[in-house]
Order: structure tokens, then sequence, then C-alpha cells
């Protein structure tokens, strides 16, 4: 080949080395043990949830406030993530309270329930 046709810079030259020397077998990853079974564990023990609805210091925006979960910290995040990916909205953890952008007090308690809360109040 010309010197004007060879690319200048091939990111994937040095691969035609290794064509011949592929392994036998497809390599599969270690099953390692995932931490959600202890969040399982935690999730039978949350007895209750207060859900209810705040605008006082925010502008007049509503934020739905999930209180009295008792969750440990990693949960507490593990499930503002579900939460907010279920519901389409943000969200943060504020001390032991899960904050969620905008009012959904309609579609919480069967989050709620379905995550293993036994009883919802929402205010």
């Amino acid at each position: 080949m010309d010197d004007e046709k060879k690319p200048f810079h091939n990111p994937f030259g040095a691969l035609g080395q290794l064509r011949g020397s592929r392994p036998a077998e497809p390599v599969t990853a270690e099953a390692s043990s995932p931490a959600p079974a202890a969040t399982r564990q935690s999730i039978k023990g949350v007895p209750r949830a207060v859900v209810r609805l705040e605008r006082s210091g925010r502008d007049g925006k509503e934020v739905t406030v999930v209180e009295h979960l008792a969750l440990p910290p990693s949960a507490r995040d593990e499930w503002l993530t579900a939460l907010k990916s279920s519901l389409g909205c943000g969200g943060s953890v504020e001390g032991e309270s899960l904050m969620l952008q905008g009012d959904h007090r309609a579609r919480l308690p069967t989050l709620l329930s379905a995550r293993g809360v036994k009883k919802i109040t929402v205010a």
C-alpha cells in the first residue's frame, strides 16, 4: 500500500496479530453474590412510611417527602434510585427522608407496598 493510502492512525491495527490466538471457550465472569440479598432482608423489616407533600422553603415547588422508613443509608440511596426511575422524577436524600420532586402521593403507596412497606400513611 502506498503511504498516501495508509491511514495515519489505525486503533485496530494491533488486533490483526491476535486473530489466531482467541480462547477456545468463551470467558465468563464469575457470579459473585450481589448485595441486594441483604437489602431484601431490610425491605421486609420496614413497618411503615409517611408520605406527605411539602411546598415551604422551595419557592412554591412541590416535593413529596417519604419519612419514617427506618432504612440504613445505603438502602435509602437504593430505594431513592428505584423510586426515581419508577416515577420518572428527580429526588434526593435529606437526613432520613426521601425527597421526590413533584406530587406523587397517589402513585407512591402502591410502589412502597410492592417494596414491602406494611403501613403507609398519606398526609
